[in-house]
């Protein structure tokens, strides 16, 4: 074992480190259930599978198919991907974006175990724009807009609705939850706006008991 094979396999390691950390931080910035650690592990895990093929065929000498683990990680994603998507009580299916993400996000951890980086740094950088502009563009699209709240004490929750209903001249209905982020203190809201918000989201974070505020 080289100190030039060690230095890759430590270059392709901390490059699938960094891919699925701003990936998953996106995501984490969202409230979703996958956030940075489960992206860098995905990434960081499909990237060893890679490396270690090519370990095998190249180092043990064992020659095979040097795909053939990766095509069962990118397989078996699926099966973890599966246990994100939601159907809330309102037959609304959640989560088909974050589960497509950590998929995405595996396939990547791939490129970078066989050394592709230009490849998957370019699936990066959009993998992002399309989580970012076009999550955007839907918003504009909808003729309402769903916020999402969490608030810190749920005996405030009467007085920070009325808050809102001052912050939110076009606040439809809301509804309450168990919070995303599985605080047990936390209770979670889902504020329907009859249009969309014009004003920066995080100054509804101004308002007493808000510890957390994003658009759906």
């Amino acid at each position: 074992m080289t100190a030039q094979f060690i230095i890759e396999t430590l270059i392709r390691s901390l490059a699938a480190v960094i891919i699925g950390g701003v990936i998953g931080s996106e995501r984490a910035r969202h409230g979703r259930a996958a956030g940075m650690r489960t992206h860098i592990l995905v990434c960081l895990g499909a990237c060893m599978t890679s490396m270690t093929s090519v370990y095998v065929e190249n180092a043990v000498g064992i020659s095979g198919d040097v795909f053939r683990i990766p095509a069962q990680v990118i397989s078996g994603i699926g099966f973890l991907g599966a246990g994100m998507i939601i159907l809330k009580n309102n037959n609304v299916i959640t989560g088909l974006t974050t589960a497509a993400g950590v998929w995405t996000t595996a396939t990547i951890g791939v490129a970078l175990g066989y050394g592709y980086y230009v490849g998957a740094a370019i699936v990066a950088v959009l993998f992002l724009a399309t989580i970012v502009f076009l999550t955007r563009f839907e918003r504009y699209k909808k003729s309402t807009e769903i916020l999402y709240i969490e608030i810190d004490d749920p005996r405030c929750l009467n007085s920070v609705i009325k808050e809102l209903e001052k912050a939110l001249p076009d606040m439809v209905s809301y509804q309450v939850f168990a919070p995303k982020s599985g605080c047990n203190n936390f209770v979670g809201l889902n504020v329907v706006l009859d249009s969309h918000i014009d004003d920066d989201i995080d100054s509804l974070l101004d308002i007493e008991h808000i510890v957390f505020a994003v658009a759906e």
